[in-house]
């Protein structure tokens, strides 16, 4: 599995999604600085992500479920720590 973390959100995402998930590919991204000064920006330098992640879990499931199972894994760091995330949830075998 590769996994790309920055910080202590980063690696709570990663491991949090590892955890639920079992992802065979796992990307956290941090896209802050390209959204600092912005609205949700809470100066952390870790309140924007981009997460791609390939998981057996994901097989059958529409978009939708995916990102429902990808938010469940996350809990309450949606809620707290992480203004905004782009999810690219694929099953194994999918293109990108």
């Amino acid at each position: 599995m590769q996994t790309e973390t920055t910080g202590p959100v980063a690696t709570e995402i990663a491991a949090r999604l590892t955890a639920a998930l079992a992802p065979t590919t796992l990307d956290v991204i941090n896209d802050s600085a390209q959204h600092r000064g912005h609205m949700g920006d809470d100066g952390s330098g870790e309140s924007h992500f981009t997460v791609h992640i390939v998981a057996d879990a994901f097989t059958g499931q529409s978009r939708v479920a995916r990102q429902r199972l990808v938010n469940q894994a996350l809990g309450d760091l949606m809620v707290e720590r992480v203004h905004a995330m782009s999810i690219k949830a694929r099953a194994p075998g999918e293109a990108a």
